[in-house]
């Protein structure tokens, strides 16, 4: 049987649990450490704020800008 998928891990816990899997034999961890290809910055932080935090950091963010143009 040969089936590859491409996981992200999201605790460090789960390298252990793969390495396991692999002694066991269940499982083969082909690469280690793999960067992600080019992901859109909207991708990478999309759920991260709140609506209502995502609002008021663009607008902070907005002000900041019109104050760096006034100097």
């Amino acid at each position: 049987m040969e089936n590859t998928m491409l996981i992200q891990l999201t605790n460090q816990k789960a390298i252990g649990l793969l390495h396991e899997l692999e002694e066991l034999q269940l499982i083969k961890v082909l690469k280690e450490n793999i960067a992600p290809t080019n992901i859109k910055l909207s991708e990478k932080y999309r759920g991260v704020f709140t609506k209502k935090d995502a609002k008021s950091f663009n607008e902070h963010t907005q002000q900041m800008r019109k104050e760096w143009d006034n100097i």
